[in-house]
């Protein structure tokens, strides 16, 4: 089983090749429980007003790059909004 921290890495360094259960597990970490869940697909509720959410799908058992980078880009808004940036 990867680290979090582990797996952003794989993340950052080919968006392409990330296993959609990974990416789960990066979402579940930073924005908690999905309000949707049991399908391909996946949503989470982000803390931000707009367009409060990332939504993820499965596509036979990898993540899709767009979406990858997308989380990317939220889990950096959410630690810059906190305080937290690597």
């Amino acid at each position: 089983m990867s680290s979090i921290e582990d797996i952003l890495a794989q993340m950052l360094r080919n968006p392409q090749d990330v296993r959609f259960s990974d990416l789960s597990k990066v979402c579940d970490h930073y924005f908690g429980p999905p309000r949707q869940g049991g399908t391909s697909h996946r949503v989470y509720r982000t803390p931000w007003p707009g367009d409060p959410r990332v939504n993820i799908q499965n596509k036979k058992g990898k993540a899709r790059a767009y979406q990858v980078r997308q989380v990317l880009k939220a889990i950096a808004r959410l630690e810059l909004e906190n305080g937290t940036e690597r």
